[in-house]
């Protein structure tokens, strides 16, 4: 199995380009030229590390897990469980168990809206919202919307696609009874405040989640510095396999919640007429979990964690700013988000061509970048632009991928001209 390699007293970026190697996919060309992989915030790419710790789980370690009075089960109990100990170290949480294993962000919104949307909110209520949320935010309030009666409040951006922090405080009202805010915009990069948004929202006793899907894999997070009451984030955007995510709760919460699906491993007791639950997280994972994927959350995290969360933030900091330069050198393109505080992502428009014809252009030399509504549509119609091109950065990304990426757009507007 592939370790990591001590860091060097080499530069920084000497280092992040050596690290480049652990990436197998990245070796591959992309209409026969060497694939540039700039669509992290989609999906991230994997590590050898994450796809041996996989493979050595299925070849050495499978069992299932909670219920073997074997050797092998006990194994994998164990490894299963360590994941849980190391997210709780990842983002700072007080307790394992407050760490609960979904398949991703999108069902741990879904299970929260079920459990504390459908037994803690009433018709009236409203819960508060942003014009930056993508769908898995939106979507399971708007269920509930319809459901129970509920109201969505959406918080509007400044022109510099950060939050209106000043609108956000006057949507609180005595019917508030939940907010549920990005830490980070999967379309447009900004970084939000969520410490202060989180303050605010408890000043109004309102509990908080944060989506952390974009936060993860790109900066340090310290759950119990932000004091959120939820965060949740998904394994595969952390350089992790898909099929594992993950919902914090406050163990407080937790224990009030009741379960979101039912069957093995989530009970106490079960008669035809009477059943106990067991006590969180058990309780929130129903059935056979998944377990490989689990285990392979681990290793990126023992992968990017190695690096150091701080590390990867500066490296991607600095080629963030690199691109921003070289691309604002290209007339007739606007970047879409400008605020100070952002991640490494850059959403761009080109004056007289469609993302979806970039998109394909920069496709034909090798650069894989999203050109949609990066699943924000409302912040799509908010911003009056049917798409943007999105090139979200990695660990494994490096300047001579953005020259690349600059030239290529260059070729797309001679085409265009």
């Amino acid at each position: 199995m592939k370790t990591i390699r001590v860091k060097p007293n080499a530069p920084l970026d000497h280092y992040f380009a050596s690290l480049r190697n652990d990436f197998p996919i990245l070796r591959q060309t992309n209409r026969g030229k060497p694939l540039i992989y700039l669509d992290s915030a989609s999906s991230a790419q994997k590590p050898q590390q994450v796809i041996d710790a996989i493979s050595f789980f299925y070849s050495h370690d499978y069992a299932n897990i909670h219920r073997g009075i074997y050797e092998l089960s006990e194994r994998a109990t164990h490894l299963y469980e360590q994941v849980r100990s190391k997210v709780k170290t990842l983002i700072h949480a007080q307790y394992a168990d407050e760490i609960v294993f979904v398949r991703g962000t999108t069902e741990a919104f879904n299970l929260l809206a079920t459990t504390l949307g459908e037994h803690y909110l009433q018709s009236g209520d409203e819960i508060i919202l942003s014009v930056m949320e993508h769908h898995a935010n939106i979507v399971p309030w708007y269920f509930l919307q319809k459901k129970l009666g509920i109201h969505i409040r959406v918080t509007p951006l400044l022109p510099d696609g950060s939050l209106d922090i000043e609108a956000y405080k006057k949507l609180f009202s005595a019917r508030t009874k939940l907010v549920s805010l990005a830490h980070a915009s999967n379309a447009l990069g900004i970084i939000n405040p969520v410490k202060e948004l989180t303050t605010i929202a408890h000043q109004h006793d309102v509990p908080i989640i944060i989506d952390g899907a974009q936060a993860v894999p790109h900066l340090p997070v310290d759950v119990s510095d932000i004091d959120c009451d939820f965060y949740i984030f998904s394994g595969h955007k952390l350089y992790g396999p898909t099929g594992a995510g993950v919902l914090y709760g406050k163990a407080s919460w937790l224990a009030k919640l009741p379960p979101y699906q039912g069957g093995g491993d989530m009970i106490e007791t079960v008669a035809f007429d009477h059943v106990t639950f067991a006590k969180p997280p058990q309780r929130f994972e129903a059935g056979t979990q998944d377990l490989a994927s689990v285990v392979g959350l681990g290793a990126a995290i023992d992968y990017v964690q190695q690096i150091g969360m701080q590390e990867i933030y500066h490296h991607e900091q600095a080629l963030l700013h690199y691109a921003t330069a070289r691309l604002n050198t290209i007339p007739g393109l606007k970047i879409i988000g400008t605020a100070k505080e952002k991640m490494g992502v850059i959403s761009f428009v080109i004056e007289g061509i469609h993302p979806h014809d970039v998109g394909t252009i920069l496709d034909d030399e090798g650069i894989a970048v999203r050109a949609s509504h990066h699943c924000a549509m409302p912040l799509m119609q908010y911003l009056q632009v049917p798409a943007t091109i999105r090139a979200s950065l990695g660990l494994y990304n490096n300047e001579n991928e953005i020259d690349a990426l600059v030239e290529a757009i260059l070729v797309a507007k001679r085409l265009f001209s």
